[in-house]
């Protein structure tokens, strides 16, 4: 089992930016890919980002392609998530999520084991 615990949320105006970091325990996460996640009040939880077991890949969906990056430091078991330029409407619940590797549906929250306990962005404007 790997237990995730994000951090790193806060609130910062309109074009600001934020880093939030996933910590996991438990497991190295060398063998996981790793993905994040938001969900808005009322809405239901959607992809944002995701990045391959190996680092060699990453995704992210439309809405912060050009604006975030997510990254890995398996030494430190860590994830991240650098948000630039953010937005009112990147205000949300940031989850971290973890899959064992493998080819995998990176954007279907479905498809992840193991999840965190979640971390609040609030973007003012």
């Amino acid at each position: 089992q790997v237990q995730l615990v994000e951090s790193g949320g806060g609130l910062v105006q309109a074009g600001g930016s934020l880093r939030l970091s996933c910590a996991a325990s438990g497991r190295s996460i060398r063998s996981f890919n790793m993905a994040w996640f938001r969900q808005q009040s009322g809405k239901e939880r959607e992809f944002v980002a995701a990045i391959s077991f190996s680092g060699d890949t990453t995704y992210y969906s439309d809405s912060v392609k050009g604006r975030f990056t997510i990254s890995r430091d398996n030494a430190k078991n860590t994830v991240y998530l650098q948000m630039n330029s953010l937005k009112p409407e990147d205000t949300a619940i940031y989850f971290c999520a973890a899959v064992l590797e493998g080819s995998w549906m990176h954007w279907e929250k479905n498809e992840y084991d193991h999840w965190g306990q979640g971390t609040q962005v609030t973007v003012s404007s």
